[in-house]
């Protein structure tokens, strides 16, 4: 009787049994799926960073540095000039050691009261434009004359004077030329003295003054 009653409870307990698709995976063991790549490996698809280079760093400076010094060399030469003035023609406007940057191409373009670089014995000299083609420059007591109208120029502190060697006034300034003056009056050489100058004479307007001054 025992027996029977045994053997009852034990195919009951079999039939519910979970199938064998339910099964639980064995401890706590998780799909291959979702497993972590080993130690800090990374994916296939993503590249290591590179390691710092010092050296390729200050070779891409230096680069940059060429091409910048390369830029204000062509600049310097084509575009521009600088000359160091050493002479006291133009003071107080641009005094002795003076940097004077002056503009090339210009093309002869120029108005009265300009300032320009020229070159004449081969020596470069700043003056400042007081007439052009067809004007009649002229000097009296009461200063400078251009066309007979009194010029009023309040920049100029000295007194304008001719020169007792020099050229004759009045003088009409021929086609292609400028008569030139320094801004120091009493003593500057100028077209008082030379005469007009040739516009293909001139190297270019000056832009800007760096005054140097000492220590």
């Amino acid at each position: 009787m025992d027996g029977v009653k045994a053997k009852t409870m034990q195919a009951a307990n079999a039939g519910k049994a979970k199938p064998a698709g339910q099964a639980r995976p064995a401890g706590n063991a998780k799909p291959a799926g979702n497993a972590k790549p080993a130690g800090n490996a990374r994916p296939a698809g993503q590249r290591a960073p590179q390691p710092y280079s010092l050296g390729k760093d200050l070779l891409y400076l230096l680069a940059k540095i060429g091409a910048i010094a390369l830029a204000f060399m062509l600049l310097f030469t084509f575009m521009f000039g600088l000359i160091r003035y050493d002479e006291p023609s133009m003071a107080p406007s641009i005094k002795d050691g003076d940097l004077v940057v002056f503009y090339r191409f210009n093309d002869g373009a120029y108005n009265n009261r300009d300032v320009v670089v020229l070159e004449r014995d081969g020596k470069k000299e700043v003056r400042r434009i007081v007439a052009r083609a067809g004007d009649t420059v002229d000097i009296s007591e009461d200063g400078l004359l251009i066309n007979s109208a009194l010029q009023q120029e309040f920049d100029i502190f000295l007194r304008t004077e001719r020169y007792a060697e020099g050229v004759e006034l009045p003088l009409t300034v021929p086609e292609g030329q400028v008569f030139l003056l320094g801004d120091s009056r009493t003593d500057a050489t100028d077209s008082r003295v030379y005469g007009c100058v040739k516009i293909e004479d001139t190297l270019g307007k000056v832009m800007t003054v760096i005054r140097r001054r000492g220590i």
